[in-house]
């Protein structure tokens, strides 16, 4: 199976990791306090999973999720991801992370700046529009009716299809909303947010979001 490296133990990463390994992947996960404060997370994970720098972590995984706060996206490390297909779950939240006009003002999107940080990545948009609890217990098989939607969005085909991949085996299907310069339309605040939709809803949700808030 493949191997994820996780930037970010948060409640976001630390419930990715916890599916993944149900799933039969293989995790290492990394924060920003160091590995020794994740071993009561890992070995609750069991020995699929491992605690690590982000470097190590970044260099590990066949592919990353980057799940930090976004004032902190530029200590993501660059180069071990270099030529990885990187998921995004960053929001933006101006009281933990200060105001960035680019975004206030329209301009910017989350995942096009850590694109803009990983200039060797491909970048996608994931796992940022869904409560950290809900990942690991509001998936469904495939097929079942009314089976909660996810967004994704990127520059590049392939690392969409991971996500929708990803999402799929996590139980849950996928709006491709297209390139990052669109990601915004599930960013914080808008109608698509946060919110259990199937994907028909998850689509006009998506339609009538505001470019600012």
């Amino acid at each position: 199976m493949t191997t994820i490296g996780i930037i970010g133990a948060g409640h976001i990463g630390s419930q990715v990791a916890r599916k993944a390994v149900e799933l039969g992947y293989d995790v290492v996960i990394s924060n920003s306090r160091g590995p020794e404060t994740l071993q009561d997370l890992v070995a609750e994970l069991g020995p699929k999973a491992r605690a690590a720098t982000s470097a190590e972590a970044a260099a590990a995984g066949d592919f990353a999720v980057v799940t930090v706060p976004l004032k902190n996206y530029k200590d993501v490390p660059v180069e071990p991801l270099a030529g990885k297909i990187v998921i995004d779950t960053n929001n933006y939240y101006w009281e933990r992370d200060g105001h960035i006009p680019a975004l206030d003002n329209g301009e910017a999107t989350t995942s096009g700046m850590l694109q803009d940080h990983l200039p060797q990545s491909k970048v996608a948009k994931g796992f940022n529009h869904i409560m950290a609890k809900d990942i690991t217990t509001d998936g469904a098989p495939a097929g079942t009716d009314n089976r909660r939607a996810l967004a994704t969005a990127s520059d590049f085909p392939e690392a969409a299809d991971l996500v929708t991949r990803l999402y799929d085996e996590f139980g849950f299907d996928t709006v491709n909303v297209g390139p990052l310069s669109e990601s915004w339309r599930v960013e914080r605040d808008r109608p698509a947010y946060v919110k259990r939709q199937n994907a028909a809803e998850l689509k006009g949700n998506l339609a009538k979001a505001p470019r600012t808030i």
